[in-house]
């Protein structure tokens, strides 16, 4: 059970924390993440139970275009073209975080959470996962209803299926 977050998380997501937490644990692998519209939420559940803290390495709120250049070395071409919310940043971000931790694992998300510019498509979410000296793989996901809060939850379901997958 999570500790500070469980009155807030639907009851599958908590299993579903769980139950990824407690793979890497016993797979002695060790998590990072790299979120974008998601803003910190899945780094905070995978530090968020008890007896697992060590599961976790590091997470990166690369919430800006710069961020995502600086902190996780996504070109900055890419993210003019096609733009950072777009499968190559998402893979690109998670390769990153890679690079950047000691973490066996790493997930990314960017999206449009909610309603933004004019050429943004509210509840469009890349997701990828990278493992240390293996494959990255993608994931897109068109979420509906496009409202932030709905969206956000629906992306760390996504994106604890797909660290789970990996772990397999």
């Amino acid at each position: 059970m999570t500790e500070t977050l469980s009155p807030a998380l639907p009851a599958d997501l908590e299993a579903l924390v769980m139950r990824t937490l407690r793979e890497a644990c016993d797979r002695d692998l060790t998590l990072a993440t790299a979120e974008s519209c998601t803003g910190g939420l899945l780094a905070s559940l995978l530090t968020d139970v008890d007896g697992c803290g060590h599961a976790f390495d590091r997470g990166f709120v690369v919430y800006t275009n710069a961020a995502k250049a600086e902190l996780l070395g996504v070109p900055r071409l890419w993210l003019d073209n096609p733009g950072p919310v777009s499968e190559v940043v998402a893979r690109a971000m998670a390769e990153g975080a890679i690079a950047g931790s000691e973490a066996d694992l790493a997930v990314a998300i960017t999206g449009f959470a909610g309603p933004g510019g004019p050429d943004d498509t509210p509840g469009l979410v890349h997701f990828a996962v990278s493992r240390r000296g293996g494959p990255t793989t993608h994931r897109v996901e068109h979420f509906r209803p496009a409202a932030r809060g709905p969206v956000r939850l629906a992306s760390l379901r996504v994106a604890l299926e797909m660290l789970a997958a990996a772990m397999a």
